[in-house]
């Protein structure tokens, strides 16, 4: 893809199973993105309030709940154990085992 918009990233995100999570390192990478995770955080953070996107599926590589403060208190983790992800301190429990990879799951 030569020029990837917010709108691309929203697209892989919304595709994200509930349940599941992923970083904003594999987005970058299965939409071949320069600039990486980076230009992913500031799609994330650009989102607009009320958007259908399920932005709290998106952490950062190692599973810390990075955007929390987006979210507003604990909502982001609200959110995550509310489709069964165990958060503790900031971290989602087991990361591995729900992490939802697009380039294995799209490919």
């Amino acid at each position: 893809m030569d020029k990837i918009s917010f709108e691309d990233v929203y697209a892989v995100v919304r595709l994200i199973p509930k349940g599941r999570v992923t970083n904003y390192g594999a987005i970058a990478k299965y939409l071949s993105l320069k600039g990486g995770a980076r230009l992913v955080g500031w799609a994330m953070g650009a989102l607009p309030a009320g958007s259908d996107v399920p932005a709290h599926r998106v952490v950062n590589s190692t599973g810390v709940l990075t955007a929390k403060n987006q979210f507003g208190g604990t909502r982001m983790q609200n959110l995550l154990e509310a489709e069964g992800i165990e958060v503790k301190n900031d971290k989602i429990v087991g990361f591995r085992k729900v992490f939802w990879n697009p380039e294995e799951e799209l490919m």
